[in-house]
């Protein structure tokens, strides 16, 4: 028997399950962070001419005696927004929670294959947060530049006020979370390759698993690029290197840089970020596959396709990096290769749409927020991912280029669409977390105010895109070209304040539940992957005893003639109950 202190049990953890709900908590903390950065820059955006005063005891020399906001703390509240929500949220949040959780439980395997490793995983992504936090507090402000933390104003410190040590910290706290992504996923890749129970083939494997081994593969890859260029950046800073300056000028006084370019920040730079979306995409649509499957009662339409689309978009995924750099001077020849890959793309992810739509049609559908927050992904994958078309395409590039139909298309197809996707998970393997229910009718509220506050958010910013108006500026009024989107920013601002307030509806559900839900059962949503034949409180080491061999794949639900609408992985055919036909 594994004994464990409090100690062992709870902080420096080894086990996969404890590791994943440490994961998920700190990912919830930074969710709340990172939105109500928004909120603040939402306020400025909304209301430019209103007196903020009541924010200076929080945000302090920020706020000018007047009331307004700093031009250059917008700019830094706009670049730590975007860095909390892809990187803390949306990849460790939600690959980091669900792989930990699920690999193990759904191959068969005791824990990772590394229970040391995976630790180190979730404190050194700790570690990073901690300093992007500090960062927050210092007197020349976090990091600005936005989240993409283009030279020169990454580069010289002396650029502007968050071109110094909120950079700087900046610079360090990727660096660490860097380290962490790359030791977890060495880890899920050699569990799911190497520790698979008896009779589990590769393709035997839940859709989840899938996902979350490409996304491995992704970043493993793509994550080394992004530290390169760190490096590189802080030796521009520190120690008077030109990789990326060149001809810089700073009040008349020119710098000695020269030979370098901002342009190969931004090609190493986008060959981890375009990869990047995917890995926050798929493992939200890996979750959303067993949700839908689940809770439509029907076997998953098409699952090869699934497995061949998803290696399709992870090989693809590397060759689409420049469609993010068409204003970049790049040769229109090289421009048009993009857009075809880019293009080409797009078929395995419909491939993805078209087999949900083919699950759900026809099934006995229940109504689950889990089952809710999965069909709202697919409805931001097929919104989103049509405005990501019109991006793909160099020609329309150029001029929707850095304004708000940008921010809009992002928004959907990658913040709201895997914001969704982790709360279908949350949702549907709460009960193996913490052994209890969360409590359906308050999901059902969570859901909807989201829903419906999102689409109210992000489908008004296309219009405002089309229009011409650009992203990350501090304020629009002195623009007359602009003056028509006054009330719509307005309504934008009011709509992302109720929005963000209808999460509070989550967080009080959640812990709530972890310690006052109703108790679960074993398999409350009757299940056929194998982390629903565990204890509902599963130990370290998850099965009491030997771990069931899988006898089938992992969709068996409504088989003709069973006497129960599923058949569990680890059923064999000789139990099954046929009825006379």
């Amino acid at each position: 028997m594994h004994q464990e202190n409090f100690i062992t049990k709870y902080i420096f953890s080894t086990d996969h399950k404890m590791i994943a709900k440490q994961y998920l908590i700190t990912g919830i903390i930074w969710a709340f962070i990172g939105g109500m950065l928004s909120i603040l820059f939402r306020l400025q955006l909304g209301f430019p001419k209103e007196s903020l005063l009541w924010l200076k005891p929080l945000l302090g020399n920020w706020i000018s005696s007047t009331g307004k906001l700093d031009p250059e703390f917008y700019l830094a509240l706009v670049t730590m927004h975007g860095t909390i929500m892809v990187f803390f949220v949306l990849t460790a949040g939600l690959s980091g929670t669900f792989s930990n959780l699920l690999i193990p439980l759904q191959i068969g395997a005791r824990d990772m294959a590394s229970g040391f490793l995976n630790m180190l995983s979730y404190w050194f992504f700790f570690l990073s947060s901690i300093v992007m936090f500090i960062s927050l507090f210092i007197g020349t402000g976090p990091a600005g530049g936005g989240w993409t933390v283009y030279p020169p104003l990454s580069a010289l410190p002396q650029a502007i006020a968050g071109s110094g040590m909120g950079m700087t910290l900046w610079l360090v706290s990727m660096t660490l979370f860097i380290i962490s992504s790359l030791l977890g996923s060495i880890n899920y890749i050699t569990t799911v390759i190497n520790l698979r129970t008896k009779g589990m083939s590769f393709f035997r494997l839940p859709l989840s698993i899938w996902s979350l081994f490409f996304t491995a593969i992704i970043g493993t890859i793509a994550f080394p690029v992004l530290l390169a260029a760190a490096l590189l950046l802080v030796c521009d800073r520190s120690l008077g290197t030109s990789f990326f300056l060149s001809d810089i000028y700073i009040a008349g006084e020119a710098l000695v840089h020269q030979g370098g370019s901002p342009v190969l920040f931004q090609h190493l730079f986008w060959f981890l970020g375009h990869p990047e979306v995917y890995i926050v995409l798929l493992p939200a649509l890996g979750i959303t596959s067993e949700v839908i499957t689940t809770n439509a009662r029907k076997p998953i339409f098409g699952y090869k396709p699934m497995v061949i689309s998803m290696f399709a978009i992870t090989v693809i995924s590397f060759g689409v990096w420049a469609h993010h750099m068409f204003v970049s001077g790049m040769n229109p020849f090289l421009g048009a290769v993009f857009t075809f890959m880019t293009l080409i793309i797009a078929v395995p992810s419909a491939v993805k749409v078209f087999n949900y739509l083919a699950t759900l049609w026809r099934g006995n559908i229940i109504f689950t927020p889990a089952m809710l927050f999965a069909l709202g992904l697919v409805s931001f994958f097929i919104s989103g991912g049509l405005t990501g078309i019109f991006l793909g395409n160099s020609s329309l590039d150029i001029q929707l280029h850095d304004t708000y139909f940008v921010v809009a298309h992002f928004h959907l197809v990658m913040g709201g669409l895997s914001f969704f996707g982790m709360m279908a998970g949350v949702y549907h393997w709460f009960p193996k977390m913490f052994g209890r229910m969360m409590h359906q009718k308050l999901g059902y509220w969570h859901f909807w105010l989201t829903f419906v506050g999102v689409y109210l958010v992000f489908f008004p910013l296309h219009y405002m895109g089309i229009g011409g108006v650009p992203r990350r500026y501090y304020a629009f009024t002195n623009f007359d070209t602009f003056s028509g989107f006054v009330d719509l920013n307005i309504f934008v601002s009011i709509a992302a304040i109720v929005t963000m307030g209808a999460q509070f509806i989550f967080v009080f559900n959640f812990f709530y539940s972890m310690f006052r839900g109703q108790t679960a059962v074993k398999n409350p949503w009757r299940s056929t992957t194998l982390e629903w034949t565990t204890p509902v409180k599963p130990m370290h080491g998850n099965w009491p005893g030997v771990i069931p061999t899988v006898y089938r794949w992992s969709y068996d639900y409504s088989v003709p003639h069973a006497d129960t609408d599923f058949i569990p992985q680890h059923i064999p055919d000789k139990k099954v109950k046929i009825s006379a036909q």
